[in-house]
């Protein structure tokens, strides 16, 4: 097909999908919604299983002392009224538990904390000691397991990986357009946040530039986490497993960047995979729209990018 009736072709397929937004914003975490830019076999890599291990501690492995960050203030919404309110950043270590009389007539267990302050902050738990021991976790709102963030960071302070995502965050929390699949070292594991309890923070050489940023990653059961220790990071060069990219595609994909005649796995690997993805079979090629939640739409022909809006 010629590159003018490719021209038309796509002009026609656009008017037909109609135009996306502008684009909005930096590197989000896409859905995937179709199977050819899905995962249709699951594989166990050796990154999936690193942090395999790292689980939050059951109630009865709990020691007095063990400690707690406190992500958010409104933590003493959750407390007992008239204990303790400790702030966001600030450590709250156990102490201990004991068995109060619930309103209907049962056995809760409130677990007691001292804070930084030395006050005592108290959580209750609608359930009774007994039942609290067949949980495999007792999760305090609000809080990071402490031990998590050092299971972590013993196994990762001071390695040599590859960051597998561009979306970074600055010293001031601030997010931020990185680069993907380059080498990356570890210099600190802290705290993260609710949703993503770990921050790693990391060097790097961006552009030659030297850089320090950082991620927030899921663990425990993190296998289904869009970031979880496999998605963000590789022990060994990604570059290694694709020959067939040239050098001057490669550096497009490190940068998140697509330019027509690049091919679908191409074009994923620097945007990732969209949220939707329109089809159409035409007389002499077969075409797709992919189209990404920030406003960034690409147009294939027969598998090879044709045209885009990036």
């Amino acid at each position: 097909m010629s590159r003018n009736y490719s021209w038309i072709f796509a002009t026609a397929i656009l008017l037909a999908w109609g135009l996306s937004s502008c684009f909005t914003g930096i590197e989000s975490t896409p859905r995937i919604t179709d199977k050819d830019v899905s995962r249709r076999n699951v594989v166990v890599t050796d990154e999936d299983r690193y942090l395999a291990g790292v689980l939050p501690q059951q109630l009865s492995d709990w020691e007095p002392g063990k400690q707690f960050y406190v992500t958010d203030g409104k933590i003493s919404l959750a407390l007992e009224p008239g204990t303790s309110a400790p702030e966001a950043g600030s450590v709250i270590r156990f102490l201990s538990t004991r068995t109060v009389p619930s309103l209907t007539g049962g056995d809760d267990t409130e677990l007691l904390f001292a804070d930084s302050n030395g006050g005592e902050a108290v959580y209750r738990v609608n359930a009774s000691p007994s039942e609290l021991s067949n949980r495999s976790s007792v999760s305090v709102p609000f809080t990071i397991e402490m031990s998590l963030v050092d299971s972590v960071r013993s196994k990762l302070k001071d390695r040599e990986l590859y960051i597998r995502t561009s979306l970074w965050y600055d010293a001031d929390g601030n997010a931020s357009t990185g680069l993907k699949y380059i080498p990356v070292r570890i210099s600190s594991v802290e705290p993260g946040n609710l949703v993503y309890p770990v921050k790693v923070t990391f060097d790097a050489d961006m552009d030659g530039k030297p850089v320090k940023a950082s991620v927030y990653m899921s663990v425990g059961d993190s296998m289904h986490s869009a970031r979880n220790f496999a998605s963000l990071f590789s022990f060994g060069n990604p570059r290694d497993r694709y020959p067939m990219i040239t050098d001057v595609n490669w550096d497009r994909i490190i940068h998140g960047r697509v330019a027509t005649d690049m091919t679908r796995d191409e074009c994923r690997m620097a945007l990732g995979a969209p949220s939707h993805i329109d089809r159409y079979q035409g007389t002499s090629a077969y075409g797709e729209r992919w189209t990404y939640e920030n406003g960034v739409y690409l147009i294939f022909f027969d598998g090879v990018l044709s045209s885009y809006r990036q």
